[in-house]
């Protein structure tokens, strides 16, 4: 979110508020009593208008805040997911390859290693987190195929039930 653009946004509409209830304020006090009276209203309400917007600005500022950290965090963990979600397939897929060969060894090891440390992540909620572990006890039994793919799967949805 750009918080410099609302700020810029309030910081105007404050200006705009508190002139327009100083230049009300001040003819009211001129149609009422003189210049002297319609200075001091105008000077008074004006004074009002700017404090109470001051005010409002930390609320809305704070809120602004922990929504942008908030959307941040939700964000960070879908992609965390993702990741996750990704780095197990490559190792399944380099477990039980689709066609001939396969990958090397030193493949296999990489993308495991790769698939756990992401599995690891301390931003990872704990739903996927649990899935991705199940996946990878499957995929390192490497017996059966059916079994890894299963637990794939449950991963997969609680992938996609995290974007949701």
């Amino acid at each position: 979110m750009n918080t410099r653009a609302v700020a810029r946004v309030h910081l105007l509409l404050s200006v705009e508020l508190t002139l327009a209830g100083g230049v009300l304020a001040a003819l009211c006090g001129l149609s009422l009593s003189g210049p002297v009276v319609a200075a001091v209203a105008g000077a008074v309400t004006a004074a009002g208008v700017l404090a109470g917007s001051v005010v409002i600005r930390r609320r809305v500022f704070a809120g602004v805040a922990r929504a942008a950290r908030d959307a941040h965090d939700q964000g960070y963990a879908e992609g965390l997911a993702q990741a996750v979600l990704l780095g197990v397939a490559a190792y399944e897929a380099a477990v039980f390859p689709l066609t001939g060969g396969g990958v090397s060894a030193g493949e296999r090891v990489a993308r495991r290693t790769l698939a756990y440390r992401i599995a690891a992540d301390e931003g990872l909620p704990h739903g996927v987190r649990t899935a991705a572990a199940v996946a990878l006890e499957a995929i390192d039994d490497g017996g059966d195929a059916g079994a890894a793919r299963r637990a794939m799967s449950e991963l997969n949805q609680r992938v996609f039930a995290l974007r949701a």
